[in-house]
């Protein structure tokens, strides 16, 4: 006597529908947590630049003998000189930056909507 065992292979649909709403709770928790993270890294980045600037405008003034408050209009390329690279930092945000007059920080666009300070 031969008893015929019927077997399948395989997942249930209950199974799969389980499985996949964990990846998407999974999902729903880990996507925020991304974006924050690339906005945080954006932002330090950001103020990194802005450092660097303010730095490679202060050897600028000192080189140049100018004086506190010194408008720094149209000596960027100037400035820029004195950055490693020499070329002009760019906000990884995507603002732009003021270099300001000697004494003042320079800023960025993104300042009031992002955070982007020293």
């Amino acid at each position: 006597m031969q008893i015929k065992l019927n077997r399948r292979s395989g997942f249930t649909l209950v199974e799969i529908m389980i499985v996949v709403a964990i990846i998407g709770l999974l999902a729903a928790i880990a996507i925020p947590n991304f974006v924050k993270a690339r906005q945080s890294a954006q932002k330090n980045a950001c103020i990194a630049n802005l450092r660097q600037l303010e730095g490679a405008k202060e050897n600028w003034a000192l080189e140049n003998k100018k004086t506190e408050g010194t408008a720094t209009t149209g000596s960027e390329t100037a400035i820029n000189a004195f950055l490693r690279g020499s070329a002009a930092p760019v906000c990884p945000g995507g603002g732009t930056y003021t270099y300001g007059t000697v004494g003042t920080a320079p800023s960025c666009s993104l300042a009031a909507s992002n955070g982007h300070t020293t």
